[in-house]
């Protein structure tokens, strides 16, 4: 029986893990054009406004989690939303970008 389900689930494959969502993201995330929402421009705009939009990581967030920008879109919340945010400042941190 094959469980697609083991790839995340197994610490064996960890860096396929690391590669099958570097995949997502390259393929998924930064294409992604849907109802006026484009990744490219949203991320132009919250660089050049400082990196002080909550909403950019937000709307990531709902891409990844949900496939779309605009959650619930119909799956559901995003999962762990505020832990996602929460890691995306502290990243932002550590580059000395806030």
């Amino acid at each position: 029986v094959q469980n697609p389900e083991v790839i995340c689930s197994s610490p064996k494959y960890a860096e396929l893990k690391w590669i099958a969502g570097l995949f997502y993201w390259m393929e998924s995330v930064q294409s992604y054009n849907v109802r006026g929402w484009n990744y490219l421009k949203q991320l132009h705009a919250f660089v050049d406004g400082g990196y002080s939009d909550p909403s950019f990581i937000d709307a990531v967030s709902g891409i990844v989690n949900r496939g779309c920008h605009d959650p619930p879109c119909g799956t559901g919340d995003v999962d762990g939303l505020q832990e996602r945010a929460g890691n995306f400042e502290l990243a932002l941190s550590v580059f000395g970008l806030l």
